[in-house]
């Protein structure tokens, strides 16, 4: 492709998903330019557990979940909030988001979901290619510590899951857990070792490293809120921003959770709401672990990062307006706590971000129903950091009018 004839796009989003698409779009030979209202690796792509989760292809609503959430929302020493006053706002959608608890549902979502996370720790390998980005990447085992082998039990019905999905994992013992990282010693009864995963050990630096590579290699950056479009038919002339008006022959939008405001106007049908995470990090910690750990009481990852360890987890129901709720910071501090009583560190920091999530836990990726030169990514609920890059991958090659070999109608906007 030559420089008269190359085709020019714009890339919405500066999280590891758009980043990651400015890249492939890059790699394809187009003209690039990717716009966010502040920065590249600034929102979930900063403040996720940091985990390349292979094994996450279980949604959160399974078969008993029904029966479970109840008593959990009115438990403060369990992983589900919800803020009262937007209930009234989330019933719809958690009234379909709870009716995919059942095992047709599940085994259509893996079956999805695997697609997209089987082979995350290369993606993030190809993606970082032999740049500064590339130091950020480890290849480590993922762990799920359980307060004994009863705990596990409890959760067959995923580990079933996985196995049919052909992920293998080895069931440990306390002894087990010790002999592998002896900073877990004590601390959970029975765990099971997960092989071919990975972690990064600064998101928001990963983020921000990959960006720096995109516009080192001749990319455009642009620090701007998108305001709306200039729809005539079925094409998008220019999209308007606060910085005035941008054109280009394509747009690819990986907005996350803020994309809603738009479905009328796209024909995305699917509908989401913010799924609010938090995570608290213990900054020069006198603990580091050897391979990131999913807390299966709590619901949480335990993850040893650049210079402090990351807490991450919690789920939150309560709409992008309202601040950040105390309950579920003091839960994590509480059961950090409880887990590390011989932590020391000089200072914890606090974070709130919004998991974009869908009512079928599926990401919506393909071009929009209605708007042929504007093409979808988001929605990636618990697992953005993990399938950002093939995501990426995935619009890069939609929008370049190249191959996919992938059928992408599970993750349509007009499923």
């Amino acid at each position: 492709m030559t420089k008269e004839n190359q085709q020019s796009v714009i890339v919405v989003g500066a999280g590891i998903v758009g980043v990651s698409t400015a890249i492939w779009l890059q790699r394809l030979g187009n003209k690039v330019t990717l716009v966010d209202r502040d920065g590249p690796g600034a929102g979930t792509s900063h403040g996720n557990a940091g985990i390349l989760a292979s094994i996450a292809v279980v949604p959160v609503p399974t078969p008993g979940i029904l029966k479970k959430a109840p008593g959990m929302l009115f438990d403060p020493n369990q992983p589900l909030f919800v803020k009262w006053s937007y209930l009234p706002k989330l019933l719809p959608f958690l009234g379909r988001y709870l009716k995919n608890a059942n095992d047709s549902s599940v085994e259509h979502i893996s079956q999805a979901l695997q697609e997209l996370l089987h082979d995350c720790p290369e993606q993030h390998l190809a993606v970082a290619g032999d740049s500064e980005a590339k130091k950020y990447i480890g290849t480590e085992d993922y762990w799920f510590g359980y307060d004994d082998e009863d705990a596990f039990h409890a959760e067959k019905y995923v580990w079933k899951i996985r196995k049919n999905r052909g992920y293998s994992y080895k069931v440990r013992s306390a002894e087990q857990i010790a002999e592998y990282d002896e900073n877990l010693a004590g601390r959970f009864g029975y765990g099971v070792q997960c092989a071919n995963h990975g972690r990064i050990s600064d998101p928001g630096a990963y983020v921000k490293a990959l960006a720096a590579e995109f516009e080192k290699n001749g990319g455009t950056i642009s620090k701007a809120t998108i305001t709306g479009f200039d729809i005539q038919g079925d094409h998008c002339e220019h999209i308007i921003t606060s910085d005035g008006p941008l054109k280009a022959d394509k747009y690819i939008m990986t907005t996350g959770v803020w994309t809603s405001q738009w479905n009328e106007l796209l024909g995305i049908s699917v509908p989401m709401e913010s799924e609010r995470g938090y995570h608290l990090e213990y900054y020069n910690p006198s603990i580091t672990l050897k391979s990131p750990i999913m807390v299966a009481s709590g619901k949480f990852v335990v993850n040893s990062m650049d210079g402090r360890m990351r807490c991450a987890g919690v789920v939150e129901f309560g709409g992008l307006k309202n601040k950040a709720s105390k309950a579920p910071l003091e839960l994590l501090k509480k059961q950090m706590a409880k887990l590390f009583p011989d932590l020391k560190y000089d200072r914890i920091e606090e974070w709130m971000g919004h998991r974009p999530s869908t009512v079928d836990s599926l990401p919506v990726i393909g071009v929009s129903p209605k708007v042929k030169n504007i093409i979808l990514g988001y929605g990636h609920q618990h697992i953005g950091l993990s399938a950002g890059p093939k995501t990426g991958q995935w619009l890069a090659r939609l929008a370049s009018n190249q191959p996919i070999n992938t059928d992408l109608s599970a993750y349509a906007a007009d499923r």
